[in-house]
């Protein structure tokens, strides 16, 4: 081989060498960065992955799982328990109420003042009639004046007498309709134009009817709860006296309760209440926190021992009257003072629902 040759032949191999070497590197560059994407990859995998506490659930034949969650996923979940405080748990029992109308209370307010006048006016007129029909007479006897004008003033006298007793037939009529209609309270309250009736003619109190259920019989609180139908709060009304009819559809106990105006019912509203039997009893304050709604009834988690948790049924018909608190009796949850999760029962719950998805997998 010649030399020009062999120096083509270095060059080449020369080249080559170089050519391997830079995509050697290049290939190096390209894997390194792959890897370190990698990596920082599944590092801002794992920073997003949520915390999973390691809980378990211990599904029972009978009753209620058991939860156990240790202290540190606890932590974790920021779970928090509390004994709630004692309250005074009052059985009340649902009645139905209406908003009543007050044109006809307002229509026999003023035909019994219209009464009243006319009475007046009557008696009025018969005070001046007797003295003028006897002085007519006297005179008479003594041959002054004429007949025709004793007589004049004996008709004017009865009739004026007439008027005074149709007047008080009327006002006393509408004395008995009064009470027949609205009670011995409002009805009397009528006849003696009582703040009451007053109030509730100008609307600055509404009347409302309310009827126990059919078969019920309790002596009537003084003080009811009454929630709107969209169950947005709870206004107190106070009692009245029992009313003097029933609501036809229901067919129960009826009594007269008012409330505010500004309360935000209307007349003709229909409303649920909530009237107090029986003597109070010892109970606890739920707090809305620890409610978890399952299956469409509400629940809350007790802890039984250090980790262990179950799941307890809770009624709601018993708030307190601060949003979302409810009244439980004692011994409804456990047997002494119980300790609840105010915070952290939904994870317990997502876990147990999870744990229960998966035995049913396994039986599958």
């Amino acid at each position: 081989m010649s030399i020009p040759q062999k120096r083509s032949l270095n060059g080449r191999i020369a080249g080559l060498t170089v050519a391997l070497v830079v995509f050697g590197v290049l290939g190096a560059l390209i894997i390194s960065g792959f890897v370190e994407g990698r990596q920082e990859a599944i590092i801002e995998a794992e920073r997003e992955k949520p915390i999973k506490p390691p809980l378990r659930v211990a599904l029972r034949a009978f009753g209620q799982p058991l939860v156990t969650v240790d202290t540190k996923a606890q932590k974790a979940i920021g779970l928090l328990t509390l004994a709630p405080p004692a309250a005074p748990y009052q059985d009340q029992i649902r009645a139905f109420g209406t908003v009543l109308d007050m044109a006809g209370l307002t229509k026999l307010y003023t035909d019994y003042v219209a009464a009243i006048s006319r009475l007046k006016t009557a008696q009025a007129k018969l005070a001046a009639s007797l003295p003028a029909f006897k002085r007519a007479k006297s005179l008479r006897a003594k041959n002054i004046g004429s007949l025709a004008g004793v007589q004049a003033k004996e008709a004017a006298l009865i009739g004026d007498r007439a008027a005074v007793a149709a007047a008080r037939s009327t006002v006393r009529t509408l004395v008995a309709s009064a009470v027949q209609e609205w009670g011995q309270v409002i009805g009397k309250g009528i006849v003696n134009s009582a703040p009451l009736v007053s109030q509730l003619i100008e609307r600055r109190e509404f009347l409302l009817q309310i009827t126990l259920p059919p078969g019920l019989s309790i002596d009537p609180p003084p003080v009811a709860s009454v929630e709107p139908g969209n169950g947005s709060h709870r206004i107190e009304a106070n009692y009245i006296s029992p009313a003097t009819r029933t609501d036809p559809k229901i067919q129960g106990l009826s009594f007269f309760y008012a409330t505010s105006s500004d309360s935000g019912l209307l007349p003709g509203m229909n409303v649920r209440a909530f009237l107090a039997s029986g003597a109070p009893l010892d109970g606890y304050v739920i707090p809305p926190s620890a409610v978890v709604w399952w299956s469409g009834r509400a629940w809350v988690y007790i802890k039984l021992e250090d980790n262990v948790f179950t799941r307890r049924e809770i009624r709601t018909d018993m708030p307190t009257g601060r949003e979302g608190e409810v009244v439980m009796p004692a011994g409804t949850l456990s047997k002494t003072q119980p300790v609840i999760v105010v915070k952290g029962a939904q994870m317990l719950l997502s876990e147990e629902s999870r744990a229960q998805i998966q035995v049913e997998g396994d039986d599958d």
